[in-house]
């Protein structure tokens, strides 16, 4: 990739999800999963680093199920937590781990909300009730995009865009949700950007 220094780096999983953005942005796209965005976002960073290139500011556009009732549009995410990794507090060994929340500093121009990201998608009602006493929202790359920029020193602004409601039902949801889904995180990107 060209030198990004001072411009934002948009990332997102899969190209449906950055269908709307800006002609000529910078955009990474990953894969679907923590360990893919993990890889590609830190050799992306690492190399432009290398270069004195590092963006001024990751944008993730994505679409997230949502594990509470009533949301839809696009939300800002204010804090992101991994739901799929446990490990017990054994001798000390939590402290070389990843913070367990990641807090985020958010625009104030989107309603926000909270992500749990794991590497699994959730369609049932069970896990959706879990996460929805933590989170509002859920993905499978939020929090690893924002772990990379926090150890990279970059800015990272989460974009979340409402596709299923993390049930039963949303198995065969996702996919034909990305046009609309495109569309909307576009009219967010525009209102983040013009503030």
């Amino acid at each position: 990739m060209e030198c990004i220094a001072d411009q934002t780096l948009f990332v997102a999983a899969v190209d449906g999800e950055a269908e709307r953005l800006p002609d000529g942005v910078p955009l990474l796209l990953t894969g679907i999963g923590t360990i893919t965005a993990t890889m590609r976002l830190t050799a992306e960073l690492t190399a432009a680093r290398e270069r004195g290139c590092l963006p001024s500011r990751v944008i993730n556009v994505g679409t997230a199920g949502a594990v509470r009732d009533g949301m839809a549009g696009v939300y800002e995410i204010d804090r992101v937590f991994q739901h799929d990794f446990y490990l017990d507090n054994i001798s000390g060994i939590d402290k070389h781990l990843l913070p367990r929340v990641i807090q985020m500093q958010t625009t104030g121009v989107l309603p926000t909300a909270g992500l749990a990201t794991g590497d699994m998608f959730v369609s049932d009602t069970a896990t959706r009730e879990r996460l929805a006493r933590d989170a509002a929202l859920v993905d499978m790359e939020g929090y690893a995009l924002a772990a990379v920029c926090g150890e990279m020193g970059v800015p990272v602004t989460l974009l979340k865009q409402v596709s299923d409601n993390a049930n039963e039902d949303s198995h065969g949801n996702w996919a034909p949700q990305l046009k609309r889904a495109a569309v909307q995180l576009r009219e967010a990107i525009d209102t983040v950007l013009a503030q």
